[in-house]
């Protein structure tokens, strides 16, 4: 993969460009196609420069927030939960009275809330296995 990256052009300014009979942006004398020195070309980084992720919103014209907003509206779909708006003053937050009967114990609070995501995760890796066809068991069992 290595070798097959080396004359993938990375950037407007990328010898590899000359390949393709294209000249790179601040083309200079010297320029040779497969001894860019970008970070994209060196093994330890296969392919991926940095950013080309975070500036997808040129293609999708999404910002980073409607893309979290995107992929949590379908995660509590898949869950079966209602993907409300929340109100960012939906908490109150005030201490508790120890011998108060209504709350039940931390430890209990805790054990719930535990249970409730390893549902959330055996739900989405369930739906995984459907959408990609492979056993993922072992991962389930290793959770």
């Amino acid at each position: 993969m290595v070798e097959a990256l080396r004359y993938e052009p990375c950037s407007p300014a990328c010898p590899n460009w000359l390949r393709y009979g294209v000249q790179p942006k601040g083309a200079k004398q010297g320029m040779i196609p497969g001894r860019c020195r970008g970070k994209a070309h060196k093994p330890e980084h296969l392919g991926y420069a940095g950013r080309r992720v975070l500036v997808s919103r040129k293609w999708s014209n999404k910002t980073l927030s409607e893309h979290k907003r995107d992929r949590r509206t379908w995660v509590m779909e898949a869950l079966g939960l209602a993907d409300e708006v929340l109100d960012p003053h939906r908490y109150v937050w005030k201490p508790v009275p120890a011998g108060d009967g209504d709350i039940p114990s931390l430890a209990l609070r805790l054990l719930r809330m535990v249970a409730e995501r390893q549902r959330w995760r055996a739900t989405l890796l369930t739906l995984r296995e459907k959408a990609t066809g492979q056993d993922l068991s072992a991962i389930r069992e290793a959770a």
